[in-house]
């Protein structure tokens, strides 16, 4: 353990009745030490491996890509390339490296190192390939061959034309990996990361910490807090605790209850909010009775009543969903579809006509997780809208990890339900990885609940292929309209994503993505 960093993990006790939001003695963290509170344990730090943006927020300060979303924005530019160009006919993106950039364990960063981190990927006869899986190597599917002219030029040449290709390439699953740690660690380097970024890796405690350590030889310059500490805390009740009594610095995904008190205390803290492209969904088995029936699917959608979810149980940090494309993309956006009304009348003539009155469904639950928001009560909430119509509902709980191993799998025949929520940079990579016919699980992608429309799947297919973006609107406005009226999902919360820090922190910023910058955050 970094010495500076000890009294910070020193278990600080508390009993119910103290933490009736008036923390007594406040708890003063390192002022060399960035502490922050997230909501669950990584799964990896193998920026090709790891899926969720509770890692992603780690991945993109130990790793940088070619290149970066834009402070505050969504918008594309350099990073470890200076500049590129792309062929008229879309087809090939020739990259010109920044020079003189070394990883973290003192090895070069060149063009060789960016093939080795596509090839891992990409390539099935790799020798290093079998140190994934790489779950979200769809981004890069379109890649036919990656060149290498010189170690300060990378020319990828595609199958053919792929409009999202830059933003993918800003993806935590673009991050540029050391091929001598992959090659040194094999199947734990994501137990022991070695990038580029603005920090390099520690130490990482199972369900305690992962902490990070500011690189004084960072390109985009040395950041100016010493040491990022990671805490998993996945209790909501308990994140608010340490952060009222001092415990953390900084907390993300703030409990909706919690809001207006973190408000209300400004001379202690600062509340961050900002919309993103978001959504919180319950996928539908759709290969199973009932919900192999688009009645069945539409009917749970009338039966539940989304606004009370996001006003009562998210007190109003999200806004109700219309469809699988977030409306944070409003080039995309299709203003026609609005969300299913809260209509128990209508869902229970559905049900009846479907002949899915009484059924007993099973609905896998995450306890916490990334953008999971509050899961439980929301689980609970819409386990009591489906009981009003005539379902029975029974929950299934599981600990995050344990929960997308098991439903990143594909929901079994005895499955009905399982929440999911997304953060994406495209209005392409949602409905490509988890709506498409050939991004079932078995092929690779997260389409969980089975789903498959043939037309849906030659429209996402023609998106990808048009370098024109109002073609490309046009075409997921008809994909929006489509998934809407086929139901796969229930269509719940677009999150307005928040954290909380305190005022001893300046400089720190929410970012679109959903990811944390810390390069330039300062403590005092």
């Amino acid at each position: 353990m970094l010495p500076a960093l000890q009294k910070s993990f020193m278990p600080i006790c508390f009993c119910l009745f103290a933490l009736s939001w008036q923390a007594q003695v406040q708890a003063r963290t390192p002022a060399d030490a960035l502490l922050i509170g997230q909501v669950a344990e990584p799964q990896s730090l193998d920026p090709q491996v790891a899926t969720a943006a509770n890692d992603s927020r780690i991945l993109v300060n130990v790793y940088d890509g070619l290149v970066r979303n834009g402070e505050g924005k969504l918008d594309i530019e350099p990073a470890l390339a200076t500049r590129w160009t792309i062929s008229p006919d879309g087809l090939t993106y020739r990259f010109y490296l920044r020079e003189g950039v070394k990883f973290q364990d003192g090895t070069p960063f060149n063009a060789d190192a960016v093939k080795f981190t596509f090839d891992r990927m990409l390539d099935d006869k790799n020798p290093w390939h079998d140190t994934g899986p790489f779950p979200l190597s769809f981004f890069f599917s379109s890649i036919k061959n990656i060149e290498t002219p010189d170690q300060n030029t990378l020319v990828f040449r595609l199958k053919e034309p792929f409009s999202p290709f830059l933003s993918n390439l800003a993806t935590p699953t673009g991050l540029i990996v050391s091929p001598a740690a992959v090659k040194k660690y094999g199947k734990e380097f994501g137990r022991h990361p070695v990038g580029t970024g603005a920090f390099r890796f520690a130490e990482w405690k199972a369900n305690q910490r992962v902490v990070v350590t500011a690189n004084s030889d960072y390109w985009d310059g040395k950041p100016a807090v010493q040491n990022v500490v990671f805490r998993p805390i996945t209790d909501g009740n308990t994140r608010v605790a340490e952060m009222l009594s001092g415990g953390i610095d900084a907390m993300v995904e703030v409990p909706p209850d919690t809001v207006k008190l973190f408000k209300e205390k400004s001379d202690r803290f600062r509340l961050y909010q900002t919309t993103g492209p978001h959504v919180w969904y319950v996928m539908l088995n759709t290969q199973v009775p009932p919900f192999n029936d688009v009645r069945v699917r539409q009917a749970v959608n009338y039966a539940i009543n989304k606004q009370s979810l996001t006003d009562k149980i998210l007190q109003g940090s999200a806004d109700v969903a219309e469809g699988p494309i977030p409306r944070a993309f409003n080039w995309a956006a299709n203003k026609e579809v609005t969300p299913y009304p809260y209509d128990p009348t209508k869902a229970r003539a559905l049900l009846k006509a479907a002949g899915a009155e009484g059924t007993t469904l099973t609905f896998y639950v995450a306890e916490g997780g990334s953008g999971m928001l509050d899961p439980i009560p929301m689980a609970t909430a819409i386990q009591a809208d489906l009981k009003a119509v005539g379902l029975n509902v029974s929950l299934q709980t599981y600990e995050w990890n344990t929960y997308l191993s098991k439903v990143n799998a594909g929901l079994d025949n005895h499955t009905h339900m399982a929440e999911m929520a997304w953060m994406t940079n495209d209005p392409d990579t949602l409905p490509f990885l988890t709506l498409r016919t050939d991004a079932w699980p078995k092929k690779g992608g997260f389409n969980s609940g089975y789903y498959s429309n043939p037309q849906v799947d030659n429209l996402l297919q023609q998106a990808r292929m048009t370098t024109d973006t109002a073609t490309r609107a046009a075409l997921y406005r008809q994909v929006q309209q489509l998934v809407h009226d086929d139901a796969p999902w229930i269509f719940v919360a677009n999150w307005k994503q928040n954290a909380v820090t305190s005022t001893r922190i300046q400089h720190f910023a929410l970012q679109p993505n959903f990811n944390l910058l810390l390069n330039r955050v300062t403590k005092q």
